[in-house]
């Protein structure tokens, strides 16, 4: 297939890493590596851009640019990574209707809420705009799945269980080794965790857990707190830190993409809130290389940890017993090990992204081929 690839809210060479930008990258690569033809259209972000009116212009221009290049390249299909309220696909449908070509969404997002509220509104109008254009819409939330058939009929519909490379994510003794002696943790349990530090759930999420490592500190657990990541937010970050656990935190800074899986390696647990987390895949990846994950209950979390199994789910915004999660595991050892070995399991059975996305392959075919 030759395959033309449109990601609205964030093109997969931002500088910007996030897990929304990892799906979208994994969704791409894996259909190269099926054979199949695939190129960007565009970078043009469409983040809030029905509040940026002098960008206007602009959008007029992107479209034919867009209809140029199917012109000239003709694209079997196009394919839209992740529409929502706040940035709706405005260039895709247009396009596709001016060009008679199969339009296809990935990761749709429809919430009847974000029409009661003038700044989202026009979002939310444009969303559902390019949602029922669409030939088909596949989604990799379940309360994605509910909302999306409000408005998108069940034949054009199919739910994706969140997939991950996990040839990419695996144990690696040595990188255990390497990292923890560069880290200086001696014994130390290693609780880790990973976030861009901006000034929004990340940076509070981050901060929820270094508090938690306080009182867990105060009540005497023995364990070093180990962050990747970066931004606006570090001084605040790190001064809380010298605060609650003086001493025991290990900030390392961006850790590039391809390090993740040692990065991974070298702890005994991932720690995160996920406060409103829309999926989270960095709580697959951690659990592929064989660690158990915690954060609370909410968003897409459930759908990625097996509460008791391959982590612990705390109820949501509850700090005690998010707390309490990590305490039971910096105290079992026994109990860590085996958390991390069902949950390598786990994401290698049911979310390994060659067998998770065969579904969207074989469905892009029959619309791109009429089979």
């Amino acid at each position: 297939m030759n395959i033309c690839f449109y990601a609205p809210f964030k093109h997969l060479m931002h500088p910007d890493p996030s897990g929304d930008q990892t799906i979208g990258k994994g969704l791409y690569s894996y259909l190269e590596r099926k054979g199949h033809t695939v190129w960007t259209i565009g970078t043009f972000r469409c983040r809030w851009i029905y509040w940026k009116p002098w960008r206007f212009p602009q959008i007029l221009l992107e479209r034919r640019r867009a209809m140029r290049k199917v012109s000239q390249n003709r694209p079997d299909l196009w394919l839209t990574y992740h529409t929502y309220y706040k940035a709706p696909d405005i260039i895709g449908p247009a396009v596709c209707g001016h060009s008679r070509l199969p339009y296809i969404i990935f990761q749709g997002v429809y919430a009847t809420k974000r029409r009661r509220r003038i700044k989202t509104w026009p979002g939310f109008f444009l969303n559902t705009k390019a949602l029922r254009s669409a030939r088909y819409v596949f989604t990799n939330k379940r309360i994605d799945l509910l909302n999306l058939k409000r408005i998108v009929p069940g034949n054009r519909l199919t739910y994706v269980t969140p997939g991950l490379a996990t040839e990419k994510f695996s144990f690696s003794p040595s990188s255990r080794g390497e990292m923890r002696q560069s880290w200086q943790v001696g014994d130390d349990p290693v609780i880790l965790s990973a976030a861009m530090f901006r000034s929004d759930v990340k940076t509070e999420g981050l901060a929820l857990l270094i508090r938690a490592c306080g009182r867990l500190h105060r009540m005497g657990r023995r364990f070093t707190l180990v962050i990747a990541g970066d931004g606006i937010m570090k001084n605040y970050l790190t001064g809380l830190a010298a605060k609650q656990i003086p001493g025991k935190t290990r900030f390392i800074g961006k850790v590039a993409r391809e390090q993740m899986a040692a990065f991974y390696s070298a702890g005994d647990m991932f720690v995160f809130p996920g406060i409103r987390e829309s999926l989270g895949m960095v709580f697959l990846e951690a659990q592929s290389c064989g660690i158990p994950a915690i954060a609370f209950s909410n968003g897409g979390t459930p759908e990625v940890i097996r509460h008791g199994k391959t982590g612990i789910l705390a109820p949501a915004f509850d700090f005690g017993s998010f707390v309490s999660g990590i305490d039971l595991l910096l105290e079992r050892p026994d109990l860590r090990q085996r958390m991390g070995q069902r949950a390598r399991a786990y994401v290698r059975e049911e979310h390994d992204i060659d067998r998770n996305y065969r579904i969207i392959e074989q469905t892009l075919k029959e619309i791109a081929y009429g089979q």
